[in-house]
């Protein structure tokens, strides 16, 4: 065997989209287990065994593109590449859209509350009890939780 023939098959260029189907089949498999390459290849081995993408067996996934031979290895791993990018990337687009959503609505709170008319404070003498005042008023958001103990049969 020629070693840079070898290397060559090894190390693919470029990677065509091919089938969608295949990449599909990636997906679905991600899905099920989000881990990367070598993990993947056996949930997608044991997929393929079960005939659990639309029924498809090993050999129905080998007439889309999907192979489990060490040859065709590399172009799986491709895929597999190529999907995972593809979720991280989805995930990033997803946490900066909701950290921009949280930033919006920390400011229009801010804005609220800076606008809101202050409380004023009623003064306090030295003579008056405890008895005398008046509960102070908090949020539910303030009040710490009660926990009460109940026995383990009520």
């Amino acid at each position: 065997m020629d070693p840079r023939i070898a290397s060559a098959r090894a190390q693919p260029t470029e990677f065509e989209s091919g089938d969608p189907e295949a990449i599909d089949f990636v997906r679905f498999c991600y899905r099920r287990r989000h881990v990367g390459w070598p993990e993947l290849y056996d949930e997608m081995c044991a997929v393929a065994g079960r005939s659990l993408y639309r029924g498809f067996a090993a050999d129905d996934l080998g007439r889309i593109g999907i192979g489990f031979a060490l040859d065709q290895m590399p172009a799986l791993a491709t895929i597999v590449h190529q999907v995972v990018a593809e979720d991280r990337e989805r995930r990033r687009l997803t946490a900066d859209a909701i950290r921009a959503s949280y930033v919006e609505t920390s400011a229009e709170v801010g804005s609220n509350e800076a606008e809101a008319t202050p409380v004023a404070e009623t003064p306090t003498t030295d003579k008056t009890s405890t008895t005398d005042m008046a509960p102070a008023e908090t949020s539910p958001a303030e009040a710490a939780p009660r926990l009460v103990a109940v026995g383990a049969g009520a």
